[in-house]
């Protein structure tokens, strides 16, 4: 049978996503969990990789297995095998036409900046920082030139294995609660490092060292080199992929960000 989880984790102790030789990546200590309450080996393929030190709200994973156990062993019972920073959520019966990554229509993820002179305590590994004020105007026009297809080769990392740089964006835009700023970004899939690019080019606009129409031009130089550096991991959050209704999984937007960031 196959079954898909959802979980959340905080990806400061993490190297990633995926699986390393020398461990200690989300990938890792799920297996290990999964596969003590399986009793056999358990393999798991996710919707969308992170990076080191990148988190997840709403990570969406499958995998097949011959023995049947109830859905509260899949959550509660793994739960209880995973390190603090990684929870299972939900788990549910899916056909064995269902894929965590090609199943998925798009992708969300948000970014959170603290933008104040004094860098981040309480909240250090889970928010981004700019020490300058930061214009939310100019960001929110040239997040809004982002929108539709485009070729994102100039916010796509050096050793990007996508096939594609030309992805589909159904959702950029910037919103400004006191000190903090949430980018939230939504395409059909996403250029590794692409967001944390994105808000480097946003973080420049804001800041005053390029005017938003910058953004139009960096979408037609297709250049890497000219857009600004990459953003620090830290505040940047997976929010989930999106699935059609028939599948029955819940819905990424279902999560605390959005109880808190609304």
């Amino acid at each position: 049978m196959r079954v898909a989880l959802g979980l959340e984790y905080c990806g400061t102790d993490f190297h990633g996503w995926q699986s390393q030789p020398q461990g200690k990546t989300v990938q890792d200590v799920l297996e290990f969990a999964l596969t003590h309450i399986a009793g056999e080996r358990i393999s798991v393929l996710c919707a969308g990789r992170t990076d080191a030190g990148v988190h997840a709200s709403h990570q969406v994973v499958h995998f097949d297995t011959l023995v049947e156990r109830p859905l509260t062993a899949w959550v509660r019972g793994v739960n209880s095998h995973l390190p603090d920073g990684v929870a299972v959520r939900w788990a549910l019966p899916v056909g064995d036409e269902f894929h965590a990554r090609f199943s998925a229509r798009g992708r969300r993820y948000r970014y959170l900046l603290l933008n104040r002179p004094q860098r981040p305590g309480l909240w250090q590994g889970r928010l981004g920082w700019f020490h300058l004020p930061l214009d939310l105007a100019a960001m929110q026009d040239a997040a809004a030139r982002l929108l539709g297809e485009h070729d994102f080769s100039a916010f796509r990392a050096a050793h990007c294995q996508a096939k594609s740089p030309v992805k589909t964006m159904t959702r950029a835009d910037v919103r400004r609660f006191g000190n903090l700023l949430v980018f939230d970004f939504e395409a059909t899939a996403f250029l590794h490092h692409m967001v944390r690019n994105l808000v480097g080019s946003l973080v420049y606009v804001g800041k005053g060292n390029q005017p938003a129409a910058w953004v139009d031009e960096l979408l037609m130089a297709r250049d890497r080199t000219a857009a600004a550096p990459t953003f620090s991991p830290d505040g940047l959050y997976f929010r989930g992929p999106i699935y059609e209704p028939h599948w029955g999984l819940p819905d990424p937007e279902d999560d605390f960000l959005d109880g808190v960031f609304r």
